[in-house]
């Protein structure tokens, strides 16, 4: 995946925004923080309300420097952002239903950590998957919606009926695909300067829990 990178930025942007990359902090400390604004969201006590959000955007014209990335559902009730009580410019999101691991959103993932230089990638399950139901049933569908199923069979093949033991095992089977499919990934988590970690979010209480 390390080409497809090249292809998205040349080398001259990557070489430009190489200080946000080196700044990058260690990966145990994003994700803490991650699971510290988590752990604000679920008790209703969240800061990121507090911060200047006219500063923010004035702040993120010219750069960005996220410390973490999250491959999440595109489903509407996981707002990752407020998930984490993070603001403007600190997590880099993509989301795509069944938060699958498609070539585009590893390369997606490979500029948030080679370029922007991200710590932490966070792969996001979450109960009640409408994309890990359908990809269970099996089910004829309208549209192209059946090109879900095939990156989710692996955990519908291994968690049987469970729903939401699917949704877990799915998360960690794509997570283990970012950490070895991308050359550039591997590499990073490999220097000790990125982790790749799955975890669930529960709907009715808020809370994110690490997969192991």
């Amino acid at each position: 995946m390390a080409a497809t990178l090249a292809g998205l930025v040349p080398a001259a942007a990557i070489a430009a925004d190489a200080p946000a990359a080196t700044a990058r902090i260690d990966p145990a400390t994003a994700l803490k923080r991650m699971m510290d604004g988590n752990a604000r969201f679920v008790r209703g006590a969240m800061v990121s309300f507090d911060e200047d959000l006219a500063e923010l955007r004035r702040g993120v014209v010219d750069k960005q420097t996220p410390f973490a990335a999250v491959l999440s559902c595109a489903d509407s009730r996981i707002p990752v952002e407020l998930v984490f009580d993070q603001s403007i410019g600190h997590v880099f999101v993509a989301r795509v239903a069944g938060n699958i691991a498609t070539p585009e959103v590893i390369a997606s993932l490979e500029y948030g950590a080679a370029v922007l230089g991200v710590s932490t990638i966070m792969v996001l399950a979450h109960e009640s998957c409408g994309a890990v139901k359908a990809a269970t049933d099996g089910k004829a569908v309208p549209g192209q919606i059946s090109a879900l199923y095939a990156p989710l069979r692996a955990a519908v093949a291994r968690g049987g009926t469970d729903v939401e033991q699917i949704a877990r095992y799915n998360a960690l089977a794509q997570a283990d695909i970012l950490r070895n499919a991308s050359p550039l990934l591997k590499g990073l988590v490999d220097q000790g300067a990125l982790s790749v970690v799955a975890a669930y979010y529960a709907l009715k209480t808020g809370e994110v829990t690490l997969l192991t």
